[in-house]
């Protein structure tokens, strides 16, 4: 289990991996896993997908994976906008036999055509589950808890204000740990930083990193994240457009400009988004491995 206690002095360095696609044989991701363990992340979580319990499996073998046979802790993602509570007791009872400690309790994104379920309108109320589960069991373990946040406010908030509401709620729920979404530019994390420390939000917060290797797949991203792109990159993105190789060098050299800032600057952690790339992960790994080794600065 992820002991928030043991990150107290150190800089957490987490990746984030998503199974294949339906087409494709879940070795692949196994594959992408066996090249990412000696990079020795902090953690390694996985995606979950649309839906309800049918996704759960999948998500669980590549979880079990990083933890088994990767010898990494796991994190777990559980979207709870499309379950049931019978969907989500389904899964907690599988991700209790399979040994998975870790749970990043989201809301998630509304699938196009399918009906939202009313069950867990919110992220907290899915922690408020977990912990009235948690309450019940006999071995008397428990379930440990993260969340996401949005540094540039989430994209069905009206206010940064509505959102910090929401993202208390969920802390004060029982999140113990903080997965932000992607973002390009580091002062709207910086403020919103100091927007947490001033409501009160006193739990790591990992920045998450998305290296820039692909256009459209990071507009993609952007569309649903309303994260907004500096001149700076998009003048890198319309310059090496047409040059795969130059982009993704470009994206990478971007992504280790922001991790060198953000961990000089004390972040808790950098969340990376491997896109399931282990060559991009490597790379960004092998320029900014000695930041982490370095102790930061503890406030009193």
């Amino acid at each position: 289990m992820i002991n928030e206690e043991n990150y107290k002095n150190k800089t957490i360095f987490s990746f984030e991996v998503f199974p294949p696609k339906k087409n494709m044989p879940i070795d692949t991701i196994f594959n992408t896993l066996d090249d990412l363990r000696d990079l020795k992340p902090d953690f390694i979580s996985t995606t979950f997908g649309a839906g309800g319990s049918e996704n759960c499996d999948n998500a669980l073998a590549i979880a079990k994976r990083i933890k088994d046979q990767c010898h990494v802790e796991s994190v777990i993602h559980m979207p709870c906008i499309n379950m049931t509570k019978d969907d989500a007791l389904y899964c907690l009872d599988q991700f209790r036999e399979a040994g998975i400690e870790n749970i990043l309790a989201l809301r998630g994104d509304k699938v196009e055509g399918k009906e939202a379920c009313n069950d867990f309108p919110h992220a907290s109320d899915l922690i408020d589950f977990i912990k009235e589960y948690d309450s019940k069991r006999k071995d008397g373990k428990k379930f440990n808890i993260l969340a996401a946040c949005y540094p540039e406010l989430h994209p069905q908030s009206q206010t940064v204000y509505d959102d910090l509401e929401g993202l208390k709620i969920k802390v004060e729920a029982g999140a113990s740990h903080l997965l932000s979404q992607l973002f390009f530019d580091n002062e709207k994390f910086y403020r919103f930083q100091e927007r947490c420390n001033i409501k009160g939000i006193n739990v790591p917060i990992e920045a998450g990193i998305m290296p820039a290797t692909n256009k459209k797949s990071i507009e993609r991203m952007v569309s649903l994240t309303n994260a907004l792109l500096p001149k700076k990159f998009t003048d890198m993105m319309e310059r090496y457009d047409n040059h795969p190789d130059a982009i993704r060098d470009a994206g990478i050299a971007y992504a280790i400009d922001q991790i060198v800032d953000l961990v000089t600057h004390g972040v808790s952690g950098i969340h990376l988004y491997t896109m399931n790339n282990p060559h991009v992960a490597r790379k960004i790994y092998e320029a900014t491995k000695s930041l982490f080794d370095v102790a930061p600065i503890i406030e009193n």
